[in-house]
């Protein structure tokens, strides 16, 4: 791991540790914001998977998303699944954002505006974990093993029947 991303790293998954703690102390202050991405979101998840416990309650979907962002900024921060732990991050983002900065909902202009810069604030963090999801490290991603793989067991495949071919002209010409 390269310097950059050894400070990097856990400098990104910080402002996780900080804000998910304050959402699980402030749950019940929290909960009536996110009531209004929850009572959105809730139904489509009991839609799309009947069976699965979904809470009721806005509260427990903020302490969820807390228990979440904990885990996956520590797996952060600590390199492990770098990768999926920022991208996990991500997709934890996008309600915060949305149920936290609602912008557009704001009538006094310095509230507005408080709310506007924290919101394209959280986008640019998006933006930065979605960078962080696609680090390879310099190593090749999943996609090009699975093509490279392909494409050794094609030039493979395409030997294996040459040598076989030609040790069929072999033994053709032995047995005449």
């Amino acid at each position: 791991m390269t310097l950059v991303r050894l400070i990097a790293r856990p400098l990104l998954a910080s402002g996780f540790f900080f804000g998910a703690t304050n959402a699980l102390k402030n749950a019940d202050k929290l909960a009536p914001k996110a009531a209004k991405v929850t009572d959105r979101v809730a139904p489509l998840v009991r839609k799309a998977a009947p069976a699965a416990p979904v809470p009721s309650n806005a509260k427990t979907y903020v302490m969820v998303n807390a228990g979440v962002q904990l885990l996956a900024a520590a797996a952060l921060a600590t390199g492990r699944a770098p990768r999926l732990s920022s991208t996990v991050l991500a997709a934890s983002m996008v309600p915060t954002t949305l149920a936290g900065h609602a912008f557009w909902e704001e009538t006094d202009p310095t509230a507005k505006n408080m709310q506007r810069l924290q919101f394209f604030k959280n986008t640019s963090v998006i933006g930065g974990l979605l960078l962080a999801g696609v680090d390879t490290e310099g190593k090749p991603g999943l996609a090009w093993r699975a093509g490279n793989a392909a494409s050794v067991a094609r030039k493979d495949a395409r030997r294996l029947a040459k040598d076989v071919r030609r040790e069929a002209r072999l033994a053709k010409a032995q047995l005449t």
